[in-house]
């Protein structure tokens, strides 16, 4: 919890010490609300008889002991007893938590003392949580209690959440498929896989369009193994289950519809699935083709030299670099001058990928139009930095150059080391794109002269002075002794 949160629960926290209703303090539906307010009523400091500096006002004190609590508790009211149950003395917070069943209100504060550190007060606390929580309280709380589940001592109040909630009506249940909380989704559709409370079709469905991994992960797994369940039998439902799991945006879940296609003998459908953008997909998609037979290696190579190559899919090139062998190559080098951008980017990574990698065939990629050319160029380019020329590479950061390009080039200086890296870095202090200024700030402070600098180098001990804002005395002192200059 942030310290703008718990500020917020202590400012919520003298509101309701000067008798304002709950509901006018609190945003009751956020849980975050409840436990900004646990945390921030310990944050102020109730017995001092004078005013705390950090806050504005002052709040009448709460009770120190138990005694006073019992003969103020009629007087309290919710606002008071919702300060009581999350007073840092264990005593009050547990007569706090006697009363508390008269509130309805209060139940959040409840759940988050049922995993109190106190036992007594923990067990009383789950007892009655245990007597008052219905289906509908479990579906408005399951936020929260999920929270607090996250807590050395919170389980008890997801065990139970699923107790209740095992008994829930379907529509109650499906009211949680479709909560902002993504930890509540999560609950919810375990839930009611564990229960057999959702078909593979709706399942299917689910993992195709829900926006959080874990959920679509979840269903995509129990959609195919109610697939499984169902045998052989029903292959309109194959087609049903099948068709949203190949269809999804996410590849986790289209790789496990493609990985279905082996079950269901339908190895064609997963041909189509070799040049998928996915990486993952693609593998799976070669899995289930070798397991009829077939050779997904041939299949790259055709199209890669097929005539119709202007439509050549960026999956095919890469594809073909990822269950090949260096003998292709030749034939990803072909690509290099390929009309379409992504073609060139994937055929620069697949040379990287096959350890074929010729500097002398990617230098004149570095001005490529494309920026993920450029990009791989200079990934594939990183390990032989020191054998650039390294004047070439400073032509390249000027600002005339697009910045895609200019990116590319600091990053080899970077790597390239030395007096070129660091005279890049200070060239680059006053550009105008501030990520780049970043980037040069970064490369100084931890720039170190290479074997090949010149020792006493009058450059160097310029350069070093005009990035001295950037670097602490001691790192200067010992830069210049490094370099032989005199500091």
């Amino acid at each position: 919890m942030s310290k703008d949160d718990v500020r917020r629960g202590a400012m919520a926290a003298l509101r309701l010490a000067k008798g304002e209703p709950l509901r006018d303090v609190l945003n009751v539906s956020d849980p975050g609300e409840w436990l900004a307010l646990d945390a921030g009523v310990r944050e102020v400091r109730w017995y001092r008889s004078g005013p705390v500096p950090e806050w504005e006002e002052w709040a009448a004190p709460l009770p120190e002991d138990l005694t006073q609590l019992g003969e103020l508790g009629t007087q309290l009211g919710e606002s008071g007893l919702a300060l009581a149950l999350c007073h840092r003395n264990g005593w009050l917070r547990e007569a706090a938590v006697r009363r508390a069943a008269q509130y309805p209100g209060l139940l959040p504060l409840l759940a988050i003392r049922c995993a109190d550190w106190v036992a007594p007060l923990r067990q009383y606390a789950r007892q009655l949580l245990r007597d008052t929580l219905d289906v509908e309280t479990a579906v408005a709380l399951a936020p929260l209690i999920l929270r607090v589940g996250r807590r050395g001592r919170g389980i008890f109040g997801v065990q139970l959440l699923s107790e209740v909630l095992r008994w829930a009506p379907q529509e109650r249940l499906a009211a949680l498929f479709s909560a902002p909380d993504r930890g509540v989704r999560r609950f919810a559709y375990w839930l009611a896989i564990e229960e057999g409370r959702l078909g593979p079709v709706e399942l299917a469905r689910t993992a195709a369009q829900d926006e959080d991994n874990v959920v679509q992960d979840l269903c995509a797994t129990a959609a195919l193994t109610a697939l499984t369940a169902l045998g052989d039998a029903d292959r309109e439902t194959y087609d049903d289950v099948l068709a949203p799991l190949l269809a999804a945006r996410n590849p986790r879940t289209r790789s496990t519809g493609v990985t279905a296609l082996r079950r269901a003998g339908r190895p064609r459908e997963a041909e189509p699935f070799l040049n998928d953008r996915s990486a993952v997909v693609r593998a799976c998609a070669r899995y289930v083709v070798r397991q009829y037979g077939g050779d997904p290696t041939a299949w790259y190579r055709e199209r890669c030299t097929g005539p119709d190559d202007i439509t050549l899919p960026p999956g095919t090139v890469i594809g073909l670099a990822e269950c090949g062998d260096r003998a292709d190559a030749g034939l990803l080098r072909s690509l290099l001058t390929h009309p379409a951008g992504a073609v060139r980017a994937q055929a620069v990574a697949g040379l990287r990928a096959l350890d074929r990698a010729d500097t002398a065939a990617l230098r004149p990629l570095l001005d490529d139009p494309a920026p993920a050319v450029v990009r791989e160029v200079a990934v594939a380019l990183l390990p032989s930095a020191t054998e650039l020329p390294a004047d070439r590479l400073l032509d390249r950061i000027g600002p005339q150059q697009p910045r895609h390009i200019r990116g590319a080039a600091f990053r080899l200086l970077d790597a390239h080391g030395g007096t070129p890296a660091l005279r890049a870095a200070v060239e680059l202090l006053a550009d105008q794109d501030a990520k780049l200024r970043t980037r040069a700030e970064q490369s100084i402070r931890r720039w170190h002269p290479a074997a090949d600098t010149r020792r006493g180098d009058p450059e160097v001990a310029r350069l070093l002075d005009r990035s001295r804002h950037l670097l602490t005395d001691r790192a200067l002192r010992r830069l210049k002794w490094e370099t032989g200059l005199d500091y």
